[in-house]
């Protein structure tokens, strides 16, 4: 029979993945931790679970406390839990994702020291293992808009194929060829309805405009090429 003292202090985290679309760059939500360990680095939005509240929760409350940020729809993402991933004691951590247009700039709280929307592109080295659960919540992020309208979440009431395609260039990472991207997009039943408006806000000839159609999941979903 297995006794209490048979087992090490051990603890249960949250950690963020918060995501958006900022001066054209796939932007992650970071703190600056302002206490030990790895005082100064920079790290994902999260804390320890309390001991009367669910996860979901705690996911929640940390992301007020830590940024000022609220009401944004948080997925798990996975959990991490190898022994050493904290050096204070033995700690799982649940992840959770937010992937979401228009967020406000963020205000550090608690024992965080500073707060910031930081391109992805650019993280430098983070606390913890919070570069593979920002890394795993990016590729989570660009597989949603493979599957679902999220995309057009990110473009006016009313846009043009080529807003959208730079929405999917700036999370996917890359350079999409626009006529392959148009058929593929005006191909997706539900997705785009047209106006039957044209604009010419893209330089060029006049665009045809449209706006988000009732599809909430793509089919046939918008693949990305292999590598991409």
């Amino acid at each position: 029979m297995y006794s209490p003292s048979d087992f090490p202090p051990f603890a249960v985290t949250v950690d963020l993945v918060v995501l958006t679309v900022r001066s054209d760059a796939l932007c992650a939500l970071l703190v600056r931790r302002g206490e030990a360990p790895f005082r100064g680095r920079w790290a994902l939005p999260g804390g320890f679970v309390q001991v009367a509240e669910s996860v979901d929760a705690a996911a929640a409350r940390e992301l007020v406390e830590e940024t000022g940020v609220s009401g944004l729809h948080l997925e798990q993402l996975g959990t991490y839990g190898e022994p050493r991933r904290d050096p204070r004691m033995r700690v799982v951590s649940v992840a959770y994702l937010a992937l979401a247009p228009d967020l406000p700039v963020p205000v550090a709280g608690t024992d965080a020291a500073d707060a910031s929307w930081v391109p992805v592109s650019g993280v430098g080295a983070l606390a913890f293992d919070h570069a593979q659960i920002l890394a795993d919540g990016v590729e989570r992020a660009r597989a949603k808009l493979e599957y679902t309208a999220l995309g057009t979440e990110f473009c006016p009431a009313e846009f043009t194929v080529a807003e959208l395609r730079r929405v999917y260039e700036i999370v996917w990472g890359v350079s999409l060829d626009p006529r392959n991207f148009h058929r593929k997009v005006t191909g997706v039943e539900g997705l785009l309805e047209a106006t039957g408006e044209t604009t010419s806000r893209d330089g060029g000839r006049p665009a045809a405009l449209y706006r988000r159609g009732a599809a909430g999941v793509l089919y046939p979903p918008l693949v990305r090429a292999p590598g991409s």
